[in-house]
This record gives C-alpha cells, sequence and structure tokens, in this order.
C-alpha cells in the first residue's frame, strides 16, 4: 500500500539532546528496502504559489494558501504493508523529533460516472 508522507515543521520541537538521526542514512536505507519511493525537499514558502479559481476568474497569489507557523518541509513516497509498517518507518524518520509526520494513504482516482 501506498503512503504519502508529509514531513512538517512544528513548533514544539522534541527537547531530547540526544543525537538526531541522520537523513543521508535514513534515505539510503529505506530505498535500499524498497519502502520509500519518491521524496525530496521543497522550496521554502516564500517560493510558493497559491493558485485559485473563483468565480471563473483566475486567482494566483505568492506564498501558502494559510497563515500557520507550521509547514510542510518535504515529502516521500512510501510502499508499505500496512499502516503499522508506514508509522516505523515515520517513526525512524529526523523530522519526526524536530518536526512532525503525517501519512496519508494513496487512493484511486474514483472512476466518472458512466465510464
Amino acid at each position: 500500500m501506498k503512503y504519502m508522507m508529509f514531513v512538517c515543521s512544528d513548533s514544539e520541537p522534541d527537547p531530547d539532546p540526544a543525537a538526531e538521526p541522520d537523513i543521508h542514512l535514513w534515505v539510503s536505507e529505506n530505498d535500499a528496502q524498497g519502502r520509500r519511493l519518491d521524496g525530496n525537499v521543497l522550496a521554502p514558502t516564500s517560493a510558493a504559489t497559491t493558485v485559485r479559481v473563483r468565480n471563473g476568474e483566475l486567482l494566483v497569489s505568492d506564498g501558502p494558501f494559510t497563515e500557520t507557523k507550521e509547514v510542510i518541509l518535504g515529502y516521500d513516497l512510501l510502499e508499505c504493508a500496512d499502516l503499522d509498517e508506514a508509522i516505523e518507518v515515520a517513526r525512524t524518520h529526523p523530522m519526526a523529533r524536530a518536526g512532525r509526520i503525517e501519512l496519508r494513504p494513496v487512493s484511486a482516482l474514483p472512476d466518472r460516472p458512466g465510464d
């Protein structure tokens, strides 16, 4: 099962002074196990562009749509047997301590009615 793992900042990181895990080691281990299919760091929110259409009019604005201190910093697409395995993979990511990790199952786009 595929899971999208959003790597996010957090205003309350773990205060534990233990050494943070190495992100490059995390990536290479999960790539080697076939659990990480893709992933990358995102540009800062200052580079974001928000696109909306309202009443047929295109609205484009700089920056993220929401005002928040916590932002999505990156992503990883995982292939795991189940949610328990995805949680274990997320638990070992360095940002699970410095930030937060959000996991979501990837679902197929529903068929169009009549197809």
